[in-house]
C-alpha cells in the first residue's frame, strides 16, 4: 500500500500553514458564514454546486474553500496570498497542476470542523472522500491522485461523528483508536486521554491520522499498522473506539468499509475481544452493524457476544432489508456507474451471500462495552430509532453507573433511597378533552435518549414528588393514604416500576 505523495508534517511549517488557515477563517464557523447554510449543508451532501457559486470571489477564505473542499485549481499567485505557498509545496500540501503551470492543487481535502469546546480543528482524508463515501471521485484512482481505491481513507462522516458524540469522556490514562481511519477520534481521544495509541491495516490512514493530529495541534499519537487488537497485543486500555470497516459484504473489496470477514464476524470479534484489551472499569464503543438472522431474536444473538465480566448497552438505531443495504453500499462504491452486467452481478452477489447466511436484514447502531467484573452483568440490547440530543456520552456513563445502582439493591434498599426527578423531565397528561381523569400519564425527557414512557397515576404522583428529600417508602406511604390503598400492598408491587424509572433514566438517586 502507498503512502508516496502525502505530506510529511514538518511541525514548524505545519504551525505556518495553521496560522495561515485561522487567519483566513478557515473553520466551521468562517465557513458557515461565507456559504450560508443552504449551500454549507450542500457540501455536507457532496453537492458542490452552490459552494461553488459562493467563492466566485478572490478572498483568503474563498481560496482555501476552492482548494481543499472544491478540488478547483487555483493561480499561484491566488494561493500565494492565502498560504505559505512554498512550504504547501515542498511539504505536499498542494501540488503543480499538470494542465497549468500557474496553477496549484491540493493534493487532499482538508476540512475544518469544530471540536466539542470550540476548538478549530481540521480532517485530513483523500481527495472526494471527506463525506459521501468514496464513490464519488470521478474516473477512480485518477479521482484520487492515483490511489487505489482500497487505500483511500475517508474523513468527516455521519458515523465517524456518532461515535465521537457517544463517546464517554471521562480523563483517563490511555485510549486506542482501532481503525483510525482520518484520526477524526483519536483528535477526540487526545483532549483528555494522556496516551492515544491508533491503529489501521491500512498504512496511509495512519500517515493522514498524523497529518490531522498535527494540523489540528494536537499531541502525536502512537500510531501502529495492523488487524483489530493484533497491534496491541498484551496492552490494555482505559477506552476504546472504533469506527471499524463494519459493513457485511460478499468480499473484501474497500479497505475502509469491508473487513474482510464473512458475515458481521468482525464486529462480533470485536466485541469478543474487547475485555481482555480493557482495564477495570474501561469503556469499548463502536459502531457496527449486525444480520438479523432467520429464526433468531437479534437481541439474544448480540448479548450472546458480550463478554463475560462486561456490561453492555446495545442500541439498534436503523434497520435495512436486504436489497436496500446492497444498493445502499453498490452506490458507495460507484458500482452504479458501472455497465448494467456488471452492477447486476454485483447486486446478485450480495443477495446471494444475505441468502446463505439466511439473513433477512441488517440492523445498525452502537455498541457500549463497560469492564465493570459484575457477578451478574447487565446486558441490555433496544431498539431506538428515535431523535436523540448528542453529544450523549455523558448520558452513556450515567447508564452504566445506574446499573452499578440497581444491581446492588435489592427492593428494600431501593425503597430507602432519596431519589431526584431527572433534569429536563416533564408530564403530559393524555385524554378526551373535558374529561375528569386523562386516560394515561407520559413523563418525557427532553435531553439525552429523549425517552417517553407510559406510567399510572400512583407512578406519576411518585416522580413528581421525588426532589431527593423523602425516601421512596415514605413517598408511597403517603400515596397510599391518599388514594385508600393498603402501603404494604402498594410498597410490594411499585419496586419494578420505580426500577424501570431508575433503569431509563427518569429518576436518579440523590446525592448523599
Amino acid at each position: 500500500m502507498s503512502t508516496t505523495h502525502l505530506p510529511a508534517p514538518d511541525p514548524a511549517r505545519t504551525a505556518r500553514l495553521r496560522e495561515a488557515l485561522l487567519a483566513a477563517a478557515f473553520t466551521a464557523d468562517g465557513l458557515l458564514d461565507l456559504l450560508g447554510a443552504p449551500a454549507y449543508a450542500a457540501l455536507a451532501r457532496s453537492e458542490t454546486v452552490p459552494a461553488l457559486r459562493a467563492t466566485r470571489g478572490d478572498s483568503p477564505l474563498e481560496t482555501l474553500v476552492r482548494l481543499f473542499l472544491l478540488q478547483r485549481p487555483v493561480a499561484y499567485e491566488r494561493a500565494a496570498a492565502a498560504l505559505p505557498v512554498d512550504d504547501c509545496l515542498a511539504d505536499g500540501w498542494l501540488v503543480r497542476d499538470g494542465s497549468d503551470a500557474d496553477a496549484v492543487r491540493a493534493s487532499l481535502d482538508v476540512r475544518p470542523y469544530g471540536g466539542p469546546e470550540g476548538q478549530d480543528w481540521w480532517i485530513v482524508s483523500d481527495l472526494g472522500c471527506a463525506v459521501g463515501g468514496a464513490g464519488g471521485i470521478a474516473g477512480g484512482a485518477d479521482g484520487a491522485g492515483g490511489v487505489d481505491r482500497s487505500e483511500l481513507v475517508l474523513g468527516v462522516g455521519g458515523a465517524s461523528t456518532t461515535l465521537a458524540g457517544i463517546t464517554v469522556r471521562k480523563p483517563v490514562g490511555s485510549a486506542l483508536d482501532l481503525g483510525t481511519g482520518s484520526g477524526i477520534q483519536a483528535l477526540h481521544a487526545a483532549q483528555h486521554a494522556t496516551k492515544v495509541t491508533a491503529t489501521d491495516l491500512n498504512p496511509r490512514a495512519l500517515h493522514i491520522t498524523r497529518l490531522t493530529l498535527a494540523l489540528s495541534g494536537a499531541p502525536e499519537a502512537d500510531l501502529r499498522q495492523g488487524s483489530l487488537f493484533e497491534p496491541v497485543a498484551g496492552e490494555t486500555f482505559d477506552l476504546i473506539v472504533s469506527n471499524p470497516p463494519f459493513v457485511i459484504s460478499p468480499g473484501a473489496r474497500l479497505t475502509y468499509r469491508d473487513g474482510g470477514m464473512g458475515g458481521d464476524d468482525l464486529c462480533r470479534t470485536l466485541v469478543r475481544q474487547a475485555a481482555d484489551r480493557l482495564n477495570e472499569g474501561g469503556y469499548c464503543q463502536l459502531l457496527a452493524n449486525w444480520q438479523h438472522v432467520e429464526g433468531e431474536d437479534w437481541r439474544d444473538r448480540l448479548a450472546s457476544w458480550v463478554p463475560r465480566g462486561c456490561d453492555a448497552w446495545i442500541i439498534q438505531r436503523e434497520v435495512q432489508d436486504v436489497a436496500q443495504y446492497a444498493e445502499l453500499w453498490l452506490r458507495d462504491a460507484g458500482d452504479h456507474r458501472s455497465t448494467p452486467e456488471e452492477y447486476v452481478a454485483r447486486y446478485d452477489a450480495w443477495l446471494a451471500e444475505f441468502e446463505a447466511r439466511r439473513t433477512k436484514a441488517i440492523g445498525f447502531g452502537w455498541i457500549t462495552l463497560r469492564k465493570s467484573g459484575a457477578e451478574r452483568p447487565s446486558a441490555i440490547a433496544e431498539e431506538w430509532p428515535h431523535p436523540v440530543e448528542q453529544p450523549l456520552g455523558a448520558t452513556v456513563a450515567a447508564h452504566f453507573e445506574r446499573q452499578d445502582f440497581l444491581r446492588t439493591h435489592d427492593d428494600a434498599a431501593l425503597l430507602a433511597t432519596r431519589f431526584r426527578l431527572a433534569d429536563e423531565v416533564v408530564q403530559e397528561q393524555v385524554g378526551l378533552p373535558g374529561a375528569e381523569d386523562p386516560e394515561h400519564v407520559v413523563l418525557r425527557q427532553n435531553r439525552g435518549m429523549r425517552r417517553a414512557t407510559k406510567v399510572d397515576t400512583v407512578g406519576a404522583g411518585f416522580a413528581g414528588v421525588c426532589d431527593g428529600t423523602l425516601e421512596a417508602g415514605r413517598i408511597l406511604d403517603a400515596i397510599a393514604q391518599l388514594v385508600g390503598e393498603d402501603p404494604v400492598l402498594l410498597r410490594d408491587r411499585t419496586p419494578e416500576a420505580i426500577r424501570m424509572l431508575v433503569e431509563q433514566g427518569f429518576l436518579e438517586p440523590a446525592a448523599g
